[in-house]
């Protein structure tokens, strides 16, 4: 399993790399509608529908994944507070940076320093979030709410 995996981040990451998404002024061109703005980007999500498409009908034939042991799609569409307000932060991350975790990772491999800083804050912020929402940390914030 973990050959698979492999395989996949790094046809992932040719994929970013050959379609120039790797690179963060080619994102931070796309958002940039009023001034360079390059729709690259808007073309390759577009590009990349099909195959979500065709994968999820797939998925929903199979009975259990190829190369694990349960499918690990999310059980729920609701949209609350938590999920608008991490879209809102990664977005933002995202135009500040032009880097969301996918192209930081290829980044590494293509501009090392650039993506450097970029992936040790992300691992921060990964780390500070599941400190901060583990059960006991939680608790102890409604303790005090009262």
């Amino acid at each position: 399993m973990a050959i698979l995996a492999l395989g996949s981040g790094a046809l992932f990451g040719a994929g970013l790399a050959i379609s120039g998404m790797a690179d963060p002024t080619r994102v931070r061109d796309f958002l940039d509608l009023f001034g360079r703005w390059d729709p690259t980007l808007a073309f390759v999500m577009a590009g990349a529908i099909l195959p979500m498409a065709i994968a999820w009908q797939i998925q929903r034939r199979l009975l259990s994944p190829l190369a694990s042991s349960e499918f690990n799609v999310p059980s729920t569409a609701k949209i609350d507070g938590k999920l608008v307000s991490g879209s809102l932060l990664f977005g933002v991350g995202w135009g500040i940076a032009g880097l969301c975790p996918g192209p930081a990772i290829a980044g590494l491999a293509l501009r090392p320093s650039e993506a450097l800083i970029f992936v040790v804050a992300m691992i921060v912020g990964m780390m500070v979030y599941r400190s901060l929402s583990r059960p006991a940390f939680v608790e102890t914030l409604a303790t005090e709410k009262g």
